[in-house]
């Protein structure tokens, strides 16, 4: 009878952790979005930054979008810039804003 409720107490343990690195990931991409948004908004500007954003967010690793975040504390970088740009040239990167870019035009 122990057993099954080790395991139980294990599983719910478990979820939480998984609770708690879905909020922590949210958080994160939520500041780097912010931080690509800015540079976008930047380097670009008068284009609708938002669908760009999502497509180099989607493109980035969890460490990058990390990285980005960071930014939104200690400030945009060239650094930063830069990065965000990299990512932005990726060819999943480049499909999802010109998919994105086309949805905007009604193509």
């Amino acid at each position: 009878m122990i057993r099954p409720v080790l395991a139980f107490t294990a599983i719910l343990a478990l979820s939480a952790c998984d609770a708690t690195n879905q909020v922590a990931d949210g958080i994160a991409r939520a500041q780097a979005k912010s931080v690509v948004n800015t540079v976008v908004s930047q380097r670009f500007p008068g284009l609708n930054a938002a669908p760009i954003t999502d497509c180099v967010i989607d493109a980035a690793s969890a460490g990058e979008i990390i990285q980005i975040a960071s930014a939104g504390v200690t400030g945009v970088t060239p650094e930063t810039t830069q990065q965000v740009i990299q990512i932005a040239q990726r060819p999943e990167a480049v499909q999802c804003i010109t998919q994105n870019s086309l949805t905007l035009l009604g193509g």
